[in-house]
């Protein structure tokens, strides 16, 4: 019998071992559960490791008490990884973090009550489902077993809702990418530091420049965007498509196109 490995991310301390609970009574399904996203991370590298890799995650929409439309920049996933720091990373930033670090996981997104943007923005970091956290065992079991199917499973009443957030998603998207277009390589080359979390200080020892000239090219980022804080800069680096800069050591932009 081919075992499915299901992680539960919700730190809803009762909700996550009650849920973990159900799914492990079903014969093929093998259940683990983690209270953040930092320690789902750390749960997936060990699996990893151990050659154990999760096929599914469930992930709580509201995980670490983000306010809806309040979201940690996704590129500070790895970030926070890499040095250790237990950090907040809320439902939907970490669906792109997993899905950046494992293409091959499939996520669903567990949510209190169903919500047009979210459940879009949910989609757009790579998320297979929306289901809501009252559904029926049996519900939840026929969208785990559907996403690794490469279905996409969202509630009937989201679809119209959901279209048109993502309608819109592209028009922001085009005039986005229009503004990227404008940079330099070198300026893209910093936004893309930027979009991985790192300070001026990192993005000056990667790319072998001194910390006055790197923040004058930040400035110059900002100013061609027309935003005025990073954190502004990044959102609209992603709705372009640009991806972080890989801390690995080569630079990762959606679609793997480098300008």
């Amino acid at each position: 019998m081919v075992r499915i490995r299901v992680l539960v991310v919700d730190d809803h301390r009762i909700f996550a071992e009650s849920l973990a609970a159900a799914l492990a009574a079903e014969p093929d399904v093998e259940v683990s559960a983690a209270g953040s996203g930092p320690a789902a991370l750390r749960s997936m590298e060990r699996a990893a490791a151990e050659g154990r890799r999760f096929d599914v995650l469930l992930v709580d929409a509201d995980l670490g008490g983000t306010a809806p439309g309040i979201r940690p920049a996704v590129a500070a996933v790895p970030a926070q990884r890499e040095s250790g720091e237990e950090g907040v990373v809320d439902g939907i930033s970490l669906v792109a973090g997993v899905r950046s670090a494992q293409p091959g996981v499939r996520v669903v997104v567990l949510a209190e009550k169903d919500d047009p943007r979210r459940a879009a923005l949910a989609l757009q970091a790579g998320a297979s489902g929306w289901v809501a956290k009252d559904c029926s065992l049996s519900r939840l079991l026929t969208v785990v077993r559907g996403v690794l199917r490469d279905e996409t499973h969202l509630p009937p009443a989201l679809l119209t809702g959901v279209l048109r957030e993502l309608t819109a998603a592209r028009k922001h998207r085009t005039e986005s990418e229009r503004l990227v277009e404008s940079l330099t390589p070198r300026e893209r080359e910093v936004l893309r530091c930027m979009v991985a979390g790192l300070g001026r200080k990192a993005v000056a020892e990667r790319l072998f420049l001194s910390p006055h000239t790197v923040r004058t090219h930040m400035q110059n980022v900002l100013g061609k965007l027309g935003v005025h804080s990073t954190l502004a800069a990044v959102a609209l680096a992603r709705r372009a498509g640009v991806g972080p800069v890989d801390l690995a050591g080569d630079v990762v932009e959606r679609g793997g196109q480098l300008a």
